[in-house]
């Protein structure tokens, strides 16, 4: 503890050198990004010690016989009192829905999908790392671990992709890409996949990556620490298979701090954007990529652009695709994302459940969703996304003018609607900009309930604007 204290004194001294007035414990600001592997390990191990960011109401007897084992969860606990049983939760409310999204990180056992396990979560750890989200890096550290990988070969992950396949490094950096900078995806971008990967093979590693991005925004979000055990660190087998009676999890603590070769102790992160690291640095600033949103008369060329683009990857038809929708879905034409995940007939299902669940199933009024929707789009420039949140606001009864007013500063809007909008606009940019006082703030205007409901809804959204824009899917409206 003592050598992690100097060290946090000497990252917050270097910090403060660079012109970076924030320490690494700092509420008003996001946690710094360390740019090399001894310092990372720090990092992953301080997060078993992360204070949650949402209360939690003491719980009553009843509280416990339903929990049971579950009690001693913050995040099993943050779903039982503030997410609704019905929004992908089971008895008790120990659900697994939030911050899955579509994507679900490679858990689906649908055989239309035919990448490997340890290569989905190299993709997700490249995320992870991408995101600064070091709950989720802990938890993929050890999966990579139990398929296989050495120590050194999660490391290159991070600084030296030279020793991985080009169609490895392909995939890498695309992940990297919609992670950090969706806005910039091009033609270009699937082309370049389509030299090594099938369609299908293309939209399995974006909905793989959606759901990863999901992962990391709930994960952040929510402020869930670290689990002593680092993720059942060393007690996963290859396929991703989890502990079982014969094989239970660790109880005793996992330490991150193992040693890291001489080769990568100094080597500085490729993945993780940085502002322009010096020689010895261990940590920088961490910066979102989203530019400035574009003016009214811009996003409406951009709409009317997406109104007549080709999609990138194949659809399914109407009549085909409606056989995978689940019971309930409305009459009538299907809309394009349904066609989309169509591709993967065995898991369809359960991923349209998992965006109309999103939509349907939780306590957050319509209005405030379609906000949201327009917001969290917005950053992501997912034009599809875009456009069906335009029409939403404008069934509900919004005005164009009112609709772009989500583009200003707020001003008009009430504290709790401004608090909320904040916590998605900086969840969907970069998950991590989110700080503790901002998650303090909206549960202060709006309650614990809205705020986790918020968080939950824009790990959703997150995804679904990945997917859809990735696919290039002509906007409908």
């Amino acid at each position: 503890m003592l050598k992690r204290s100097f060290q946090t004194l000497t990252i917050g001294l270097s910090l403060l050198s660079a012109g970076a007035a924030f320490a690494i414990d700092s509420v008003n600001a996001p946690r710094p990004i360390p740019l090399t592997r001894p310092e990372m390990k720090e990092f992953l191990e301080d997060m078993k010690g992360r204070t949650p960011r949402i209360p939690l109401p003491e719980l009553t007897d009843a509280d416990k016989e339903r929990l049971g084992e579950r009690g001693g969860s913050y995040e099993g606990r943050l779903r039982y009192h503030y997410m609704q049983p019905n929004e992908g939760q089971g008895p008790g409310g120990q659900g697994r829905g939030e911050g899955r999204g579509a994507g679900n990180g490679g858990r689906d056992n649908d055989p239309d999908m035919t990448l490997d396990y340890a290569f989905k979560v190299q993709l997700f750890w490249i995320v992870s790392r991408t995101n600064n989200c070091q709950y989720c890096l802990g938890h993929q550290e050890s999966k990579l671990l139990g398929a296989g990988m050495t120590e050194d070969e999660i490391a290159a992950l991070d600084g030296d992709w030279s020793q991985h396949t080009p169609a490895q490094q392909v995939a890498y950096a695309f992940a990297r890409k919609i992670t950090y900078e969706p806005q910039n995806l091009t033609d270009a971008d699937i082309d370049g996949l389509r030299k090594h990967y099938t369609d299908k093979q293309i939209l399995e590693m974006i909905l793989s990556v959606a759901g990863n991005n999901s992962i990391n925004r709930w994960k952040e979000g929510a402020g869930i620490p670290q689990s002593s055990g680092g993720g059942n660190f060393g007690n996963r087998r290859p396929g991703g298979a989890e502990a079982t009676a014969e094989r239970p999890a660790p109880t005793t603590s996992h330490s991150y701090l193992t040693p890291t070769s001489e080769k990568f102790q100094k080597l500085t992160t490729k993945v993780a954007p940085a502002i322009d690291p010096k020689p010895g640095q261990t940590t920088s600033a961490t910066v979102s990529n989203r530019p400035p949103l574009e003016s009214r008369a811009d996003v409406e060329k951009a709409l009317a652009t997406a109104r007549q683009r080709a999609p990138r990857l194949p659809l399914i038809d109407d009549e085909k695709a409606r056989e995978v929708v689940p019971e309930g879905f409305p009459d009538g034409s299907l809309p394009q994302w349904v066609w989309l995940l169509a591709n993967f007939p065995t898991s369809a299902k359960g991923r349209i459940s998992s965006i109309r669940s999103a939509e349907e199933r939780n306590d957050l009024k319509p209005l405030l969703k379609a906000q949201l929707s327009w917001i969290i789009a917005r950053q992501d420039r997912a034009w599809y996304a875009v456009a069906q949140a335009k029409q939403r606001l404008k069934d509900l009864g919004w005005s164009d003018d009112q609709v772009y007013s989500l583009d200003g500063d707020w001003s008009q809007f009430t504290p709790a609607e401004k608090s909320l909008f904040t916590l998605a606009r900086k969840l969907a940019a970069t998950p991590v900009i989110l700080t503790d006082i901002d998650v303090t703030e909206a549960v202060k205007q709006a309650g614990p309930r809205e705020v986790v409901q918020t968080i939950s809804y824009t790990t959703n959204r997150a995804s679904f604007d990945r997917i859809t824009e990735s696919a290039g899917l002509r906007a409908e409206k």
